[in-house]
């Protein structure tokens, strides 16, 4: 019979193609469950063949656990009966008893020989995806089988992967038979097996069918820096080369366009806005504005943001409809970008500067001149007086080297109290609330300044509370409030499961 265990096993891996040890793996599987109907109770049995001979043995056996981890006698043992028979056991080994070995030729039962099909199907579809993955392919193209709740199924071969509603593009009309690209976005492992889930939303998708087209992307000569996508409507991706002799923008466009209408023709008409990707942010920005014009922009490092200033005419081609052309372009480039008129931006320059003024006047005991001159040489804050380089400052004409360091030193003095001041505010601060997600010493310190101390004191404001109180931005208090609120709604769902056990206990 041994012999004709390893014929059995040579003959499914070659018909399945799969490796010989899944095979091996189905059999003892198969077998264990096979050699447990003989007890009455759930045991632990295990079956192992010889890769070689063919000969098979099968062992019960119990796992060797803490005697207050001891649950269930037929599956467990304790350490210290386990010791009786094996000195040098350790927790999580196993004890072990041979059993009579179960004839093959009683694993002609339908169970048994679902469990060996069941495996080599499962290692089937591993070994098709395997080697799917293996061709590096993020790009999947093929037909749509069908449609399961809005989902569709596509066939690309032997592989059927999953496009999910939300990755299909609004208002794209899918219909089996119908042949589409689509970005490979994860692989999906459940007990149905894995699955590969596709999508054809997500920006990476239009980076690969540029790369598709344009033949110099995959020889190197030019790159895609990044994109950003509006699905069906709207794209932005910016472009690099290396080579001067090559223009990146006219070779994704392509002749007559014929390479950018092809990734628009595969993305459901979507636009395709191609902007030159520079190492200068402000310069990166201004391209991905087109096709607005800017007239002035200011950078704000520190805030990883950029007030943009337009004209009055261009404020609604900068925006875009629906702030679509300024969202891209901020999500292109990884810049917060603030869109303006000039009369906005020298009522925020005022607004700031007079407020830098007072700030400036107070905490360095200075009159309005002196402020004045330290705006004017471009310093923003205290931090930047405090630390700045000596020869820096004394760059400035009205100060000598007597002024500077004293200014440096009320600089200092006046950052050294603020740190102080704050040190004592987030002492009465609950613990809670510093450790909310987002809540950094500055945020503590300016929800102390409001007399919030607790997470249920925050949790109990509203967005416009918060915004009015604090001066966040709406997403941030709207996103703080809610973390807040988490463990409300945690413990609901605890009372709430233990009413069910209750009621079911009560039944």
């Amino acid at each position: 019979m041994s012999r004709e265990v390893l014929i059995l096993v040579d003959a499914l891996a070659r018909e399945k193609n799969v490796d010989r040890e899944i095979v091996f793996q189905s059999l003892e599987s198969a077998l264990a469950s096979a050699s447990k109907k003989r007890f009455h109770a759930d045991v632990d049995v295990v079956v192992r063949i010889d890769r070689e001979s063919g000969d098979h043995d099968e062992f019960r056996r119990w796992q060797v656990v803490e005697p207050e981890e001891f649950e269930d006698e037929e599956r467990q043992i304790e350490l210290n009966n386990a010791k009786k028979q094996i000195s040098d056991i350790e927790i999580g080994d196993y004890i072990e008893e041979d059993l009579e070995p179960v004839e093959f030729g009683r694993i002609g039962a339908q169970a048994a020989k679902q469990v060996i099909m069941q495996r080599i199907r499962e290692a089937e579809r591993e070994q098709v995806l395997k080697d799917f993955l293996d061709r590096g392919e993020s790009i999947i193209s093929g037909t749509v089988k069908r449609l399961e709740r809005g989902d569709a199924i596509v066939e690309a071969g032997k592989i059927e992967a999953r496009l999910p509603k939300d990755q299909i593009i609004p208002k794209e009309n899918l219909r089996p038979g119908d042949r589409i690209r689509a970005f490979m976005l994860r692989v999906d492992r459940s007990q149905r097996g894995p699955h590969i889930v596709l999508s054809r939303t997500t920006p990476e998708i239009i980076i690969k069918l540029f790369e598709l087209e344009v033949p110099e992307i995959e020889q190197g000569l030019m790159s895609i820096k990044s994109a950003s996508r509006d699905p069906g409507i709207r794209a932005k991706i910016a472009v690099q080369t290396s080579d001067k002799r090559i223009d990146p923008i006219g070779t994704c466009v392509g002749v007559r366009g014929s390479r950018v209408q092809a990734v628009t023709h595969e993305l459901a008409g979507e636009r395709v806005d191609i902007v030159l990707w520079s190492e200068d942010p402000a310069e990166f920005v201004i391209g991905a504005l087109a096709p607005a014009n800017v007239s002035q922009i200011v950078v704000d490092e520190e805030r990883h943001s950029m007030d943009v200033v337009v004209e009055e005419a261009e404020l609604a081609v900068a925006i875009g409809r629906g702030g679509q052309n300024v969202r891209l372009a901020s999500e292109l480039t990884g810049w917060q970008i603030n869109i303006m008129t000039a009369d906005e931006s020298e009522k925020k320059t005022a607004t700031e500067r007079e407020s830098t003024l007072e700030i400036f006047t107070e905490k360095l005991d200075v009159d309005e001149e002196v402020a004045s001159v330290l705006i004017d040489e471009g310093f923003t804050n205290l931090e930047e007086i405090a630390y700045v380089p000596v020869a820096e400052m004394l760059s400035v004409e009205a100060f000598d080297e007597d002024t500077v360091n004293e200014l440096r030193t009320r600089a200092r003095n006046a950052l050294l109290t603020a740190a102080l001041v704050a040190e004592e505010k987030l002492q009465t601060t609950e613990k809670e609330l510093l450790e909310l997600s987002g809540v950094t010493n500055e945020i503590a310190s300016k929800l102390a300044d409001v007399k919030i101390f607790t997470r249920d004191g925050l949790a109990e404001l509203s967005t416009d509370e918060l915004v009015d109180l604090a001066g966040f931005d709406n997403s941030f208090a709207s996103e703080l409030i809610m973390q807040a609120r988490a463990h409300w709604f945690e413990s609901e769902s605890e009372e709430n499961s233990d009413k069910k056990e209750v009621a079911n206990d009560s039944k």
